[in-house]
């Protein structure tokens, strides 16, 4: 999937005050482009200050235990793997530490699980600069932010409302069957799917079969949509 655009800029630079010391953020994206733009972005707000920044888990790890950022605003995928592995390693180091998820993957398929393991937010890199900065201003406040749609679900969720039986299926798929799933999504056959993640044909097709029975669908079409 190709990397979008990094943000735009908002408003113009504003000298930090010295009053007002800005919090520390640690961004960690594996595309300089998009991570340029979210640093940029980041630092244009008088009370937002990126003090570091990393490519991948080691740097990550790394910028953290010397930084000890306030928040930490991490893309969702390195080098094609979750970060999952790392938001449990930081957040053992660092119990309440704010981490804001910002990735490409459909909130559906991702947002529930990256709460789950601790992280206060999840947003898509296509929303915009100004929801993006609200994004990080939320989660440092010590509240949760999501989509208003993901945050609907929850409720309904806690309420035992229509969309419970949905996410209680989704949350049944394993790691393996949610990389399957979001490859489907994707537009990509068995053989491509094959190829991208070194399985069998009859492992993915046992996967997709296994898949269409816990979200209770029919066909391979209904599986796509």
């Amino acid at each position: 999937m190709a990397s979008p655009a990094p943000w735009p800029k908002s408003a113009p630079s504003r000298e930090k005050s010295p009053e007002l010391k800005p919090h520390k953020v640690l961004v960690v994206d594996d595309h300089s482009i998009v991570r340029r733009g979210l640093v940029t972005l980041i630092n244009e707000q008088h009370d937002l200050q990126v003090i570091a920044e990393a490519a991948n888990e080691s740097e990550a790890i790394f910028a953290f235990r010397q930084e000890r950022p306030d928040i930490l605003v991490m893309d969702w995928s390195l080098k094609q793997r979750d970060s999952g592995p790392l938001l449990i390693a930081l957040l053992r180091e660092e119990p309440t530490l704010p981490v804001l998820v910002v990735s490409v993957h459909d909130e559906l398929t991702h947002a529930d699980i990256v709460i789950e393991l601790g992280a206060r937010g999840y947003i898509m890199k296509s929303e915009g600069a100004e929801k993006l900065i609200a994004a990080v201003r939320c989660v440092l406040s010590g509240a949760v932010y999501l989509s208003p749609m993901m945050r609907d679900r929850a409720v309904h969720r806690f309420a035992g409302g229509p969309a419970a039986a949905e996410a209680d299926n989704a949350a049944a798929l394993s790691d393996r069957e949610l990389e399957v799933f979001e490859l489907i999504g994707q537009g990509l056959g068995t053989r491509q799917i094959t190829e991208r993640l070194r399985l069998s044909t009859s492992t993915v097709e046992t996967h997709r079969s296994h898949i269409k029975e816990k979200l209770s669908l029919g066909s391979a079409t209904e599986l796509v949509r």
